[in-house]
């Protein structure tokens, strides 16, 4: 049977959602972090020419609030605008309903006056006046003089505030071979071993196969591995456990000790505690035991610690959180995000009657995109701000006790008490975090989910794994309490709660089990 292939046209209607690239922005930036938002607006600001940073002084306000349009992210005065109406349609739609406020003076449309910048610099400069021959008398070059004369030195930055690269665990032990007696042939094996280590300072690579890339013998790897693990920091280079221990120990002339053989022979039984075998595999008291148990915990299994990680990452709230008599008063922090303003020159370009049709239309499509990537901002912190103003209302008990007050909470609770969808909360407490009276805290802590109490109400898991915590430090180290006897306490707390949750809970917060807590007296 042949098959017929026909060409035909259908008519459908139907509907569907489509998100506008001005909306896609809006999603984008409510979800971003400061840091990320700094970048983005920072890339804004070198891309479009109609766009750039509000001076926060006094001076340049004032010198500007007859001829620029301030373009702010956020209110001035630190408070938050009212929403704007049907702000969501309008995004939906690709609309763009920003006017100017009735009290900003519009742009004037200059056409007698030609956009000629260097016009306008040598007019503000006033260079046709400056008498050269004063300034050079003044402000000689000659770098002999007994005088700096150099006014800026003291706003340079000082050394301690000056940026610099982080020492890795290669560049620290490569410095020490440069400086160590060992030939060209044993300085090659050294740095091949350098750069095989992992992060914590171990080799992973047999000595075998690095013989083999170097096209040496593997005595003499060997020889230099041993070289290398007697650099600093001591233990690097090793390649278990075990023997990162023992260099340590032998660094320190122990190499004869209890500890050291202890490590040698019996590592396995210190890890699980059973000191009571160690002593008499060993032939020497439980005392002794329990001292060469204490030098090897203060050793550090893993040496590159130091040097590995990556830098530091610092946290700005975006909003503050402060009790002013009985209430809880949220502010946004505008110092961490960027204000901006249309520049004032490229306005009057495009007002001008004697541009280009082209230029006219660039400079058009740049205000559009400016206008939109403030809008979005604006509507960021807006959104933050009734959002952190709900965390509030919920988790007033949090704010006044702390984490054992902290009650279970929804995105759908927030959500439904400030008229947004779930995902819009999901976005808004993304990365962002609230200075409270309790400490910083990400926006998304106070979601947590909730454990039955015996009377009847939901308690917070935070609020579970508070409890947890404060029974493992209040115990005894020689008897440690296992997650049964917590779940049984925490019954006669009227919290209702399984011994394998207890568990999780436990393993959550980084706390080993009761046989590895428990320590000699």
């Amino acid at each position: 049977m042949a098959l017929e292939v026909k060409l035909g046209q259908d008519l459908r209607l139907r509907q569907q959602l489509v998100m506008t690239p001005q909306l896609q922005q809006a999603i984008k930036i409510l979800q971003l972090s400061l840091p990320e938002l700094e970048a983005v607006v920072q890339n804004e600001l070198d891309s479009n020419p109609m766009l750039e940073p509000l001076d926060h002084s006094v001076s340049e306000a004032a010198a500007n609030r007859e001829t620029d349009e301030p373009l702010e992210a956020a209110p001035a005065d630190g408070e938050p605008l009212a929403a704007e109406p049907d702000e969501p349609a309008a995004l939906a739609n690709g609309e763009s309903d920003w006017e100017p406020e009735s009290g900003d003076r519009p742009v004037e449309t200059v056409a007698t006056e030609a956009p000629d910048a260097a016009v306008e610099l040598r007019e503000l400069g006033r260079l046709d006046k400056l008498d050269w021959r004063e300034y050079l008398e003044n402000y000689s070059n000659n770098w002999q003089g007994g005088e700096s004369g150099d006014p800026d030195d003291d706003r340079r930055n000082t050394l301690e505030n000056t940026l610099t690269r982080r020492t890795s665990l290669e560049d620290h032990l490569m410095w020490q071979l440069r400086l160590s007696n060992l030939d060209a042939a044993d300085q090659r094996v050294g740095a091949t071993i350098i750069y095989n280590l992992n992060d914590d300072g171990y080799l992973e690579t047999p000595v075998e196969e690095l013989a083999a890339q170097l096209e040496c013998g593997a005595e003499q790897v060997g020889r230099v591995l041993k070289r290398i693990q007697r650099l600093d920091p001591p233990g690097v280079g090793a390649r278990d456990l075990r023997e990162c221990l023992y260099a340590q120990l032998a660094n320190l002339g122990m190499e004869e000790s209890v500890a050291a053989r202890i490590v040698l022979n019996h590592l396995d039984l210190l890890e699980k505690h059973r000191y009571n075998e160690i002593g008499r595999a060993l032939g020497i008291p439980l005392e002794s035991v329990g001292a060469a148990a204490k030098v090897i915990s203060l050793l550090e299994p893993k040496p590159g610690r130091d040097y590995a990680g990556q830098e530091p990452a610092y946290i700005v709230p975006d909003v503050y959180i402060q009790k002013v008599g009985d209430d809880f008063m949220v502010t946004l922090n505008e110092s961490a995000v960027p204000r901006l303003r249309l520049a004032n020159y490229y306005q009057r370009v495009m007002n001008d009657e004697g541009a280009g049709a082209e230029t006219r239309e660039y400079l058009q499509e740049r205000m559009r995109s400016a206008r939109w990537l403030v809008k979005s901002i604006y509507q960021r912190q807006q959104t933050i701000f009734k959002v952190a103003n709900s965390i509030v209302k919920f988790q007033r008990a949090f704010f006044e006790h702390g984490v054992s007050q902290l009650k279970p909470l929804v995105l759908k609770d927030v959500a439904e008490d400030i008229g947004m969808h779930e995902s819009t909360i999901s976005r808004a407490t993304a990365n962002k975090y609230a200075h409270t009276p309790q400490g910083i805290f990400e926006l998304k802590f106070f979601f947590t989910s909730g454990v039955k109490a015996a009377d009847g109400e939901d308690v917070s898991a935070e609020t579970v794994k508070e409890k947890i915590r404060t029974l493992v430090a209040g115990e005894g180290s020689s008897e440690p309490l296992s997650d049964q006897s917590i779940a049984e306490i925490l019954r006669k707390d009227q919290i209702n709660i399984a011994r394998r949750t207890v568990a999780k809970y436990r393993q959550a917060l980084g706390i080993l089990p009761s046989s590895r807590r428990k320590r000699l007296a």
